[in-house]
């Protein structure tokens, strides 16, 4: 590291960077309980010993959504210890905290608040470990900012837009753009990325001279279709990206070479997981920005329990096994003995040069026993290791590759596999299953109102977002289309000609997708109004409420719908309350919830669907038909239209108040190239060192093209 003078300190921030802390994991264990919060103040310790301007988490700091009070206490412990001191906080900031901390009581920075003497700054992220939850939407990381010792940003509320707006922080000479997003699922963010609904916020004034530093907890390796965020969809005009979540450590920045920024990716500070990519050295990052210039520094972090794997493939030793030996499992147990000596000799080699460091390792030893040999009792064989290793039971793992049939050359079309999506074979999404399910099933069991492909989404909706009436929603949306339809149609009420109709109405909505699309979208919306009315009756306590709620939704209907018997007190108030939403004395699964004639469904939708109202009991829809009155023939094409709203808009303004000149954000959109961005302006100098990345040592202006 090259030595900075007085006249760099004062315009250089010096950031420490951790991601995936986990504090709490296996806590209850007798050997590895510690570790977490052990290796905390470790990280802690070389923030203060290195005085950093502040400390920037890239998510997971707590393992568990509702931590326990040993491990929420020894956090507020080693960050009270660390993080709070007379020692000045050098930079400021910029932008309008009431923007930034919109979601806290304390909308401020915590070192700014005069009842508290902050000397470490802590800013953090949400990982999807810690994420928030419940009706007020707290996490853990709420806590502690409440508690004034961190300041949790880059939290989004919003399920439809995202606008992240950020932190702007200035020492010196140097400003900074500090941007956050906490863990999202990674198919919903994906897709509002695909819809241009997640935009970067842009300071308006010198909007090039500042240094955007970017952190995100998401998946960055690709585990499916949509089950990631491919670094392209990130906004060009970012410097660093410092991604959380994946926790192999690769903390030395790597330039994307599509979009010209850096990635760098700290990874945990603990093994959460017995596998390879734990088993990379621990690190933390020290980060020095000067003006658009950086450096990335790995600190190697000392009291992380050393990790040590090796996989055996039995096949591969022909000479030692023979699966025919009736001895070769003795064998076998003999030569795993060898390896995980082996590998205990190496551990406690490296700690003698390490007295932190904990004194029983992690050891794996992966065996592929392909080949017609048979695992050994693994109970037996980790007794021997239990006063040595931290993970007795876990030192084995057995597993055996799939014995795919030879094919010759001859049978293999290259055509198909060249035409082969990269994403096929990966992962299999629920409508697939539906899809290929109806395809394949018999004829009796075919659909014949309801299409496929409208089925499989109210089925993902089912499973992937606990949407319960998604799909009787949907079933009772098509069922009410089809009616209408065949009183246009003026169709005799005689099932062969009904039948006919309905076949050709289906396979004229099997060829309009975007009119399915639109269905399914419809009964969505009709589900979710259905879950915030079971939210709303089951959230009134008295009987009054029950009461008024239920004449509401009702429109002023008799208590005939009621059922004769009724009981007092609060049986009684549930029972208006259930009647008032259409329910009569048959079973409820099977009546129709009465939103389609109500003030309610105009509130909850600016959808102009009215539907039609159907028959309370199961029937077929030949009788549905019969049983409809005549009524005048509507336009269907406007009858279920939709009334969309556009409410993004090209340019959203935040005012942000700063301490000498006043600033605002721009919002331009989230995937587009601007023109201005030259790349003198983007110039981010780095040392050819593997280690470490020093601007410092060459003060001409970095330039570089794409």
């Amino acid at each position: 590291m090259s030595t900075i003078n007085s006249q760099d300190d004062e315009d250089t921030f010096k950031i420490l960077i951790a991601t995936d802390i986990h504090l709490g994991y296996l806590e209850k264990d007798p050997v590895r309980g510690n570790d977490t919060f052990v290796t905390f103040n470790e990280i802690l310790e070389q923030a203060q010993k290195n005085e950093v301007d502040f400390v920037l988490l890239g998510g997971d700091l707590f393992h568990e959504n509702k931590p326990s009070r040993k491990t929420v206490h020894s956090c507020l412990e080693s960050l009270r210890k660390y993080c709070m001191g007379d020692r000045p906080v050098h930079f400021e900031i910029l932008s309008d905290q009431a923007v930034n901390f919109h979601f806290s009581k304390f909308p401020w920075v915590n070192y700014q608040d005069g009842n508290l003497n902050i000397s470490i700054p802590i800013f953090s992220i949400h990982g999807n470990h810690d994420d928030p939850t419940g009706a007020d939407a707290l996490c853990a990381l709420d806590i502690l900012s409440c508690a004034g010792l961190l300041n949790h940003f880059g939290r989004s509320t919003s399920v439809e837009k995202i606008d992240i707006s950020p932190v702007l922080l200035r020492k010196g000479r140097t400003k900074i753009a500090l941007y956050g997003l906490g863990a999202i699922p990674d198919e919903r963010l994906y897709r509002m990325f695909v819809n241009k609904q997640v935009t970067m916020l842009r300071p308006k004034e010198d909007e090039d001279s500042w240094f955007n530093l970017f952190v995100i907890h998401q998946n960055r390796s690709k585990h499916g279709a949509t089950n990631y965020i491919p670094e392209q969809f990130l906004d060009d005009f970012i410097n660093l990206v410092v991604w959380g979540h994946e926790h192999e450590c690769k903390i030395a920045p790597t330039q994307n070479e599509q979009q010209r920024f850096y990635v760098s990716q700290p990874g945990s500070s603990v093994v959460t997981s017995l596998s390879p990519g734990e088993a990379v050295k621990k690190h933390i990052g020290l980060l020095h920005v000067k003006g658009k210039k950086m450096k990335m520094q790995k600190i190697p972090l000392e009291t992380v329990r050393s990790f040590h794997m090796e996989d055996v493939v039995l096949a591969d030793h022909p000479d030692l096994f023979n699966p025919d030996n009736p001895k070769v499992t003795q064998a076998i147990q003999a030569f795993c003995m060898e390896k995980v000596e082996m590998m205990l000799d190496n551990a406690e080699r490296e700690r003698l040069g390490n007295p932190r460091q904990p004194e029983k390792p992690l050891i794996r030893l992966r065996v592929d026993y392909t080949g017609g040999f048979e695992p050994f009792s693994v109970h037996r064989f980790s007794q021997k290791y239990v006063d040595r290793i931290a993970n007795p039971k876990d030192i084995i793992h057995f597993f055996r590759h799939r014995e795919q049939k030879e094919k010759n050359d001859s049978d293999l079309n290259f055509g198909k596999l060249v035409s082969r999506p990269a994403s096929e074979g990966m992962t299999l999404r629920v409508e697939d299953l539906v899809k290929q399910y109806f395809q394949t099933a018999e004829k009796k069991v075919q659909l014949s109102l309801l299409t496929e492909r409208g089925m499989g989404e109210a089925v993902q909706e089912f499973v992937d977002k606990e949407e319960k009436d998604a799909i009787e929603e949907l079933v009772k949306f098509q069922l009410e289309k089809t009616q209408r339809f065949l009183k246009e149609r003026r169709t005799d009420a005689e099932e062969e000609k009904i039948d006919e109709e309905v076949r050709r109405f289906r396979e004229s909505r099997r060829k309009n997708t975007e009119e399915e699309d639109e269905e399914v979208r419809e009964a969505m919306t009709r589900a979710r109004a259905h879950r915030s009315e079971d939210a709303i009756l089951a959230s009134a306590s008295s009987d009054e409420e029950l009461m008024d709620m239920g004449m509401k939704v009702a429109g002023g209907d008799s208590d005939d719908s009621l059922p004769s018997t009724r009981s007092r007190g609060r049986g009684r108030a549930r029972g208006r309350a259930r009647g008032a939403r259409g329910q009569n004395s048959t079973a409820r699964g099977s009546s129709q919830r009465g939103r389609g004639n109500t003030s309610q469904e105009s509130a909850t939708s600016s959808r102009t669907y009215k539907p039609v109202s159907v028959p309370a009991k199961n029937m077929s829809i030949v009788d549905a038909f019969r049983s409809l009155k005549p009524q005048p023939s509507w336009n269907s094409s406007k009858s279920y239209s939709e009334d969309i709203i556009d409410v993004d808009s090209d340019l959203e303004e935040i005012s942000v108040v700063p301490s000498k000149v006043n600033q605002r954000l721009s919002a331009p959109s989230s995937l587009s190239k601007r023109s201005s961005q030259s790349q003198i302006s983007k110039g981010v100098d780095f040392d050819s060192d593997e280690d470490e990345f020093d601007p410092f040592k060459s003060t001409a202006t970095s330039r570089r093209t794409k």
